[in-house]
């Protein structure tokens, strides 16, 4: 086959191989333009996961009519005018290949109006060729509707995945876009359920508790910071929300979702003595920075970029991770489930997330049923005998539900306001013990309800068409003294606490049982002691009082031109580090003293295994890093075991030295060395409180 030149056509289709690859990468260029066009609020439907049928509505600046067609063609774009714009891009999109590259591989129909104009215009468009363009009335913006993805590339279509899949590759985009922009309202439809709908009031707190629930959204660290022109600010997840991948590590350059080792790396490494060996923190982070510091032309797709100082930007960024975590008490609370009834928990959390739920037809006969079934047989034992049986069940679920989830009631018919009937309390009467209850109530699960985040007791309010309750005006108090205790809860880590707690004894002959207030803590004396050795040869370290000891006779090591190279270039932090290496000829070194007290440490594997990290040293992490890691390890082989006893005097000296240290709450490998308990969590688990 002779050399030619391909056709239009062709050309275009191959382009648009690298722009389009599935039905998330239309969803993700349309609502780019949406955003650089300047929309308030933006609606994405989507069905058979997008393969079929995707809609994005958005009420931005709209295109002129006559400008309409020239949008559709390679390369077109009004977000940059020559090269020199590419080294200061402010917008999401510039390369003016998103529309012909959708048009080429689908139907496409667009309707868009700008302000000034009285009507709209209707372009249809089918494998890039112009179908029609018409005059029509429309809302000021534009609505780009995209039907069967790849009809006329079989092969592209063949290898897209199940329809289900490929909608959860849209939701996970439509997450981060949504968490990218809290100033714009998004609503995400898929197979006509609405996944989510956020407010656009610009609290990112409040996106975050739309999309990941409750639980996350009360666990949050806010972080905010500025320095040499970068901005960052965001939250940042506590360490009890460790996951197994980095799909939480979320963060946006100048309001773009990326993904970058060089931030990775830095976000792990100020979370690091907070979390386990292959663990990830979750957290979210918007970056703003020069635009000619950071590079996104880099990939069609965007998610790469350069930076022009990476090293110095990682360093600075891991440093005010470290410290925003270290200012916070990090004591995790004691969980009483077991494995599987937290993995059943997450599983049902999710599937309400996605689906809303409808209660059963017969749901309220089959209760009352059972509750009479119940009632007779506890009617059958002799009075005499049934204060030494437990309440029936039927009661008990219908005392710890109902009173929770009864919908709200009038308080008068004067007032508007409405009211949460009172829980029942164990000074109930005996009495009220054999009132006749209501059948339950049910609840839709979807819905939501005001979440107060412990940090800044801050109350994130459903917002629309939520389905919230409302607290009436005599609750108020209540909802205060929550905030309140959140707002001003004692640490037990603290010196001026130390003579409030009290050692109540050991457990395995691994835990020590604190009380403090209402409050029990377990303190792990492995982790508690692993953690003092490792601090107190670290402050040696970053107090430059590093003691060395004399080899006798010096190690004799060989070293490659690139560690001899790195040898030179960090020769004075090996110094300060307590090395002494002199040239022993060729490529041979001779040490001739090391950091006294290494834990067994082998010297030659110690400076061996710093040469190596150097080597690969990515800027945000050096020689002090690579020493942390080595003594971690040491440390722990060194610390008291489990199932030593220790006795009162020594845990009593092991909980004060823990207290002197900025980090007290996780071993260097992350483990907690202190985990709480409140009286409250006992109190339910005995059924005293429901």
């Amino acid at each position: 086959m002779g050399i030619h030149v391909l056709d239009s056509r062709t050309i275009d289709r191959i382009a648009a191989g690298e722009v389009v690859e599935r039905p998330a990468s239309v969803v993700k260029e349309l609502v780019e333009n949406a955003i650089d066009a300047g929309s308030t609020a933006i609606t994405v439907e989507a069905k058979e996961g997008g393969i079929e049928f995707i809609r994005v509505t958005d009420n931005g600046c709209g295109i002129e009519r006559e400008q309409l067609p020239t949008a559709f063609l390679r390369h077109a774009t009004s977000k940059i005018e020559d090269a020199d714009d590419l080294n200061h891009i402010a917008s999401l999109g510039f390369r003016g290949e998103a529309l012909s590259s959708i048009a080429a591989v689908s139907r496409v129909e667009i309707i868009t109006k700008r302000k000034e104009n009285l009507t709209g215009t209707r372009m249809v468009l089918e494998g890039a060729k112009e179908q029609s363009i018409d005059e029509i009335g429309a809302p000021d913006g534009t609505t780009f509707l995209m039907r069967n993805l790849f009809f006329n590339t079989p092969v592209r279509r063949k290898f897209l995945k199940q329809p289900a899949t490929e909608g959860s590759y849209i939701t996970d985009l439509m997450e981060h876009l949504a968490l990218s922009r809290p100033d714009i309202s998004f609503k995400f439809v898929l197979g006509n359920q609405t996944r989510f709908h956020t407010s656009g009031n610009g609290d990112l707190r409040e996106v975050i508790y739309r999309i990941y629930g409750r639980e996350i959204a009360a666990e949050l660290v806010p972080i905010q910071m500025e320095e040499n022109g970068i901005k960052v600010e965001g939250y940042l997840g506590k360490p009890v929300l460790v996951r197994s991948n980095r799909n939480f590590e979320i963060y946006f350059i100048n309001g773009r979702f990326i993904r970058s080792g060089v931030i990775a790396k830095a976000i792990e490494e100020g979370y690091k003595q907070y979390l386990m060996q292959h663990k990830f923190p979750l957290c979210v982070l918007h970056i703003t920075m020069d635009t000619e510091t950071v590079d996104v032309n880099v990939h069609p797709s965007k998610m790469d970029v350069r930076f022009s100082d990476g090293m110095a930007f990682a360093r600075m960024l891991s440093e005010k991770i470290a410290i925003t975590l270290r200012n916070r008490e990090m004591i995790p609370d004691a969980s009483l489930e077991d494995e599987k009834s937290i993995q059943k928990k997450e599983q049902e959390d999710r599937k309400a997330s996605w689906k809303e739920h409808t209660p059963e037809v017969f749901e309220k006969k089959r209760e009352e049923s059972y509750r009479v079934m119940e009632a007779a047989k506890y009617e059958a034992v002799p009075k005499d005998r049934r204060e030494f049986i437990q309440k029936p069940i039927w009661q008990e679920t219908h005392a710890g539900i109902q009173t929770s989830l009864r919908k709200p009631e009038p308080v008068s018919e004067q007032t508007g306001v409405q009211s949460i009937a009172p829980a029942a309390t164990p000074e109930s009467k005996e009495d009220d013990f054999f009132v006749e209850a209501a059948p339950l109530e049910s609840r839709d699960e979807t819905s939501s309800e005001p979440v107060i985040c412990p940090e800044t007791a801050e109350v994130i309010e459903p917002k629309e068409d939520s389905p919230a309750l409302t607290q009436p005006e005599d609750k108020e108090p209540e909802v205060k003294a929550v905030q309140q205790m959140n707002l001003f809860e004692e640490k037990l880590l603290s010196v001026q606490n130390r003579s409030r707690y009290r050692i109540i004894g050991q457990v395995f002959d691994t835990y020590w049982l604190i009380q403090f207030e209402d409050k029990l803590f377990i303190i792990d004396q492995h982790a508690a002691h692993e953690k003092v050795k490792y601090e107190r040869l670290m402050k040696q370290f970053h107090e430059k009082s590093v003691v060395s000891q004399r080899l006798m006779p010096p190690i004799i090591v060989s070293l490659t031109g690139q560690e001899e190279s790195i040898l030179h270039t960090y020769e004075d932090a090996f110094t300060q580090l307590g090395f002494e290496i002199e040239a022993f000829g060729g490529n041979e070194y001779a040490l001739r003293s090391v950091p006294v007290d290494l834990y067994g440490c082998s010297e030659r594997e110690l400076f061996l295994a710093v040469l190596d990290e150097l080597s690969q040293e990515t800027g945000n992490r050096g020689s002090f890093q690579v020493i942390e890691e080595k003594i971690a390890s040491m440390s722990c082989k060194a610390a008291v075991k489990g199932n030593n006893r220790l006795s009162l005097q020594e845990a009593e000296q092991l909980i004060d030295e823990l207290l002197t240290l900025d980090n007290p709450y996780n071993c260097p490998h992350g483990r907690p060395t202190i985990i709480t308990m409140t009286e409250t969590d006992l109190e339910k688990k005995f059924k005293r409180i429901v």
